[in-house]
């Protein structure tokens, strides 16, 4: 069985080897998949693919022209994949839960970050400015948090802000009435909540989902974490909310545009993207690099399930994380 793994970095190799199944050959390639590089999947039964390869009808019809049998993403999220032109061609599996709690307590971290400022302490302190003017910050404890999806991780971000004290409110478009969490429309999310963070998935219902409309319910300093899908918000809106002051800060794990950046060492390169290089000219802006899930848990869980779901497939014919 030889499988092909896209977007790969030394992490995911040394993981991936550490637990190969036996009957498993491994070729590992540090570029994207898309239509240019779709050719390097020649002659392997399954390819592996990550967040920002592309997997649109011309990489498909590459594929199955190839007699690739199973595309394998290593991660949660397929909005990468044309799902709706796969079927029927190729199987598509995922790995649905890795670590809930990396995800929400990296959330919670770039919250922290955010209202108490640490992030520009420590940059003053390296120097020996040990100066508390423009620091302070504000209690979590009796702040309204708006949690958008309660799924697995936002469900544990839930717990955490129970531990903080903190009320929640929530909005889900299947809601679980088990959760003691309060349900609420999401307009009145928008309205109510001094943190908004979002734990849902990119579909067409929630593609820019905060918006220019959905900003301007928010309250006046509301604090925005992303730590999901980037096109989830309208970065041009976002940039406009903060210009305005009416969002008082934003933490972003993943950004709409990020395919081409994220993940890469971009310091000695120009960025051409004039929206993001804005945002991360503003104080009050805080960019991780897609880092939400990446914990050792998190990444032998991700390489034990895709491997148990290659080998599943293959056995079986099907398997239980398909999605399609």
């Amino acid at each position: 069985m030889k499988i092909a793994f896209f977007d790969s970095k030394p992490y995911d190799e040394e993981v991936f080897k550490n637990i190969s199944h036996e009957n498993f050959k491994m070729k590992f390639f540090e570029t994207k998949l898309n239509e240019d590089t779709v050719s390097l999947a020649k002659g392997f039964d399954c390819i592996c693919v990550f967040v920002n390869d592309t997997v649109n009808e011309p990489v498909i019809d590459a594929l199955c022209s190839y007699g690739v049998k199973l595309i394998a993403l290593r991660c949660a999220g397929y909005n990468n994949v044309d799902i709706s032109y796969a079927k029927g061609k190729i199987s598509v599996v995922r790995v649905p839960a890795y670590s809930p709690y990396a995800v929400a307590e990296h959330t919670m971290a770039l919250l922290l970050t955010a209202v108490r400022n640490t992030h520009k302490a420590y940059v003053r302190t390296k120097s020996f400015n040990f100066s508390l003017n423009g620091l302070v910050g504000f209690d979590l404890y009796g702040k309204t948090v708006g949690i958008i999806g309660t799924g697995k991780i936002g469900r544990v971000f839930a717990d955490i802000c129970k531990g903080f004290g903190m009320k929640i409110l929530a909005y889900d478009k299947y809601p679980d009435q088990s959760l003691s969490v309060n349900y609420t429309s999401l307009d009145e999310l928008f309205k109510e909540s001094d943190i908004i963070s979002l734990h849902c998935p990119l579909n067409d219902e929630s593609y820019h989902l905060i918006n220019h409309n959905s900003i301007a319910l928010m309250k006046k300093g509301v604090i925005l974490v992303n730590t999901s899908r980037g096109a989830l918000v309208d970065s041009e809106a976002l940039l406009e909310g903060i210009r305005s002051k009416k969002i008082g800060g934003a933490c972003l794990d993943v950004y709409e545009e990020e395919s081409e950046l994220f993940f890469e060492d971009n310091s000695n390169l120009i960025i051409n993207d004039d929206t993001l290089a804005l945002l991360m000219t503003m104080p009050n802006v805080i960019v991780t690099s897609h880092q939400a899930f990446f914990t050792k848990e998190a990444l032998s869980n991700i390489a034990n399930t895709t491997i148990k779901n290659i080998a599943e497939f293959f056995e079986n014919g099907e398997c239980k994380n398909e999605v399609i």
